[in-house]
């Protein structure tokens, strides 16, 4: 069973773009992926650009989104990357907070510390579904 999953963050132009990617990637077989901001900047940072390239995934067609531009369904899980009070809720069977920092103003080595932080828990989290699958 696909799991509908939505990452959540202020503005949908790093974090959660990136775990997006990593998690469509990854997660193609168990996974229905969507990302979305809480105050969407409406294009997705540079630096996210750059620093996703540099391990084989291109963001430059991605968008910064909405919450209202997603899907208005009951999700499997929502994820927040860390931005606390910032994100509203929405519809989920289960919620996750990350507590990621905010890459947008980092050097672009500390940048590339927090997308690998991000694919670590995506692997992780996939893992975890697909444990969960094979008990039922």
């Amino acid at each position: 069973m696909i799991k509908k999953i939505l990452f959540v963050c202020v503005e949908n132009s790093c974090r959660s773009q990136m775990a997006e990617a990593f998690a469509k990637i990854y997660g193609k077989d168990v996974l229905d992926v969507y990302s979305a901001g809480s105050k969407a900047s409406g294009k997705v940072n540079e630096k996210a650009i750059k620093s996703m390239k540099a391990v084989g995934c291109n963001l430059e067609s991605h968008k910064s989104k909405s919450l209202d531009e997603v899907p208005q369904i009951v999700y499997d899980y929502v994820i927040t990357m860390g931005c606390g009070d910032e994100c509203p809720y929405v519809k989920t069977r289960q919620r996750q907070d990350w507590g990621i920092p905010d890459p947008k103003n980092m050097v672009e080595e500390d940048f590339n510390k927090i997308r690998n932080l991000i694919k670590e828990k995506i692997l992780s989290f996939i893992n975890e579904i697909i444990d969960c699958l094979k008990k039922y």
